[in-house]
């Protein structure tokens, strides 16, 4: 490992999950073999988060922490954005604070970049809290249409992803970013507040150059749906919301006309699922469920078609840091198209 390996900072964010903070904060009290600062991002909880870090952890012999304490909820992009702003370290890391990393989870991930001036962006293998015998994600996917797709979700840790390898970006939930890729395209984009915004930073990065590694035996486990629930319709809408964002700002043209024929597919492979009981849709029961999700889309796609001109604007921007040409960000997203069955699985 070289010297500059305690030049981390991680960034962790909270809102109103206390407990599952406290268990966050003390796995990064368990790492082994690199020094770096902590800095825990509130959205202005009212369960005592913030009090909890204040009392538990800012304190000789604990970790090195700083607290920021917003009044209201700014969202994930903006608040990873501030504690990116006050972090001093060259790499950081983001955990989220439902999750608990291994011992050797940050001594891996700043591994990655080790040689390689290229890789940007660094992926761990995030297992379900639940069930760690099962893939969250390692690393991610993104079907045509914008909607991105955990590698390897759902699927058991039976060694077919204990390889080291370049995926196409990480997990927000738990990364490990280049400071220079970031100081170079900027951050999280925080029209999007959250969900598919990782997905947004690491196509933008893979725009401009940069690579992702995914390493193996950086390991967290993760409580999947803990910041607004597996149900919650205000996730629908965002997730909906960004997929046309992102499609909007990043995908080529040539992809952009063909993503209703895309959107189209995955929505009847969504439908048949849920007639059959499977899938994420089957989680909103009966015919009011489906009325309450169905609502919830037509109000992402709305809200996504006031925010077009604003994006569409930002799309113009790329250029200024773009190395990869349409037509490679077109066979790149297409080479890291998941099966339209892994979204109803």
């Amino acid at each position: 490992m070289s010297n500059s390996a305690s030049d981390i900072s991680v960034v962790v964010l909270n809102w109103n999950r206390k407990d599952l903070l406290r268990s966050c904060l003390e796995s990064l009290e368990r790492q082994r073999g690199v020094h770096f600062e902590v800095i825990v991002v509130d959205n202005g909880s009212r369960d005592g988060s913030a009090e909890m870090v204040e009392e538990v952890f800012i304190r000789p012999g604990r970790l090195r922490l700083r607290l920021i304490r917003n009044s209201v909820n700014l969202g994930f992009c903006a608040a990873n954005n501030q504690g990116i702003a006050e972090a001093r370290g060259g790499f950081i890391a983001l955990l989220n604070n439902d999750a608990e990393a291994d011992p050797e989870w940050l001594t891996t991930l700043r591994g990655a970049f080790d040689e390689r001036p290229r890789v940007g962006m660094a992926a761990s293998k995030i297992l379900s809290y639940d069930d760690p015998g099962k893939i969250d994600k390692a690393g991610h996917l993104i079907y045509p249409d914008g909607q991105n797709r955990g590698r390897g979700t759902g699927e058991p840790d039976d060694g077919r992803y204990d390889r080291r390898e370049e995926v196409l970006w990480p997990d927000g939930c738990a990364a490990m970013y280049r400071r220079a890729m970031l100081d170079e395209i900027g951050g999280f984009d925080e029209d999007f507040f959250a969900y598919g915004d990782d997905a947004e930073l690491g196509l933008r990065g893979r725009i401009a150059g940069w690579t992702c590694l995914y390493e193996p035996k950086a390991v967290v486990r993760h409580r999947r749906g803990s910041s607004l629930g597996i149900e919650s319709t205000r996730r629908m809408v965002l997730i909906e919301r960004n997929r046309v964002l992102l499609a909007a700002k990043l995908f080529p043209w040539s992809l952009l006309w063909l993503n209703g024929f895309y959107y189209a597919v995955r929505l009847l492979a969504g439908l048949r699922a849920a007639l059959a009981g499977r899938g994420d849709a089957a989680r909103f029961a009966g015919a009011t469920g489906k009325v309450r999700l169905a609502a919830a889309i037509v109000r992402g796609d709305w809200q996504a078609l006031l925010l077009l001109p604003k994006i569409l604007a930002k799309r113009r921007q790329i250029k200024r840091f773009r190395r990869l040409a349409p037509a490679e960000v077109r066979r790149l997203v297409l080479e890291n198209c998941p099966p339209v069955r892994a979204f109803v699985e």
